[in-house]
């Protein structure tokens, strides 16, 4: 008997609490646009952040409430951006796609080095001990803070300086955002030609600490034909929306700072 009385309580309890919770859930229930998930699924997934919200499901809601624009996930794409912008019965402009360039040839060999960094392995926190090992003070210091913050896996470290592969760079910027030198900056995909070095330091400063540096000297201004090039603050500057590729630039260049993807 005490066993069938104490299955007894045991079912009224049961039946009480799912009472209780039937009545909370219909008390307390919020009616969720079912626009939200729709938009959540156009996503990329990687609640990166990159858009100001806090994850995928946040800027969907901002998207629908109005609050976020259709195109604010970068990493989603124009292909993504169209097909929220269809969701929410509106148009979505196209966007050049954009990828992350390091703007630094300063490999190991070429760059030269104050000391030898034996710490913790954060370009932030090297930075903070006499600004870095190396003698540049635009260099990429080549400790990961970017790969770490990458949520697509498309950085990569090589011989002290990071490497982006562009076919799985998204945009999102937390690697520029990362990087305590603003060595990585974001360029029109279509820009092949590329000056590697932001050092603004004069011609002697910026070749005494890396043979890879641009010094400013203008060649590559005189042999572009299109006008796509200037000289400003003792570097190299490429518009490219005036740019041919040709190459023309990175053949003159003494210094091999400009490069052709």
């Amino acid at each position: 008997m005490s066993i069938l009385y104490a299955g007894l309580v045991l079912g009224a309890i049961g039946l009480i609490f799912g009472l209780v919770l039937t009545f909370a859930a219909k008390a307390f229930h919020v009616d969720v646009d079912e626009r939200v998930e729709q938009v959540r699924e156009c996503l990329a997934g990687a609640n990166c952040g990159a858009c100001g919200y806090p994850g995928c499901d946040g800027f969907a809601k901002a998207v629908v409430e109005g609050k976020a624009a259709v195109t604010g996930c970068t990493p989603a794409g124009n292909e993504g951006a169209k097909k929220i912008a269809a969701i929410m019965g509106v148009e979505a402009a196209d966007t050049e796609r954009k990828v992350a360039r390091v703007l630094c040839q300063g490999v190991k060999g070429e760059a030269k080095e104050k000391y030898a960094y034996d710490g913790y392995q954060s370009c932030l926190a090297a930075a903070g001990m006499a600004g870095g090992p190396k003698d540049c003070r635009f260099a990429c210091l080549g400790l990961g803070d970017c790969v770490f913050h990458c949520a697509f896996g498309a950085i990569t470290l090589k011989d002290g300086v990071a490497v982006i592969d562009p076919d799985k760079c998204t945009a999102c910027g937390k690697c520029v955002e990362a990087c305590p030198r603003h060595v990585i900056s974001l360029l029109p995909a279509s820009q092949k030609v590329i000056v590697r070095c932001h050092n603004t330091d004069n011609a002697k400063a910026a070749r005494a600490v890396c043979t890879n540096a641009c010094i400013g000297c203008g060649r590559c201004k005189k042999e572009c034909e299109y006008d796509a090039i200037v000289v400003e603050n003792n570097v190299a500057r490429i518009d490219a929306s005036k740019c041919t590729a040709c190459g023309k630039c990175a053949s003159v260049c003494p210094c091999n700072c400009i490069v052709v993807e």
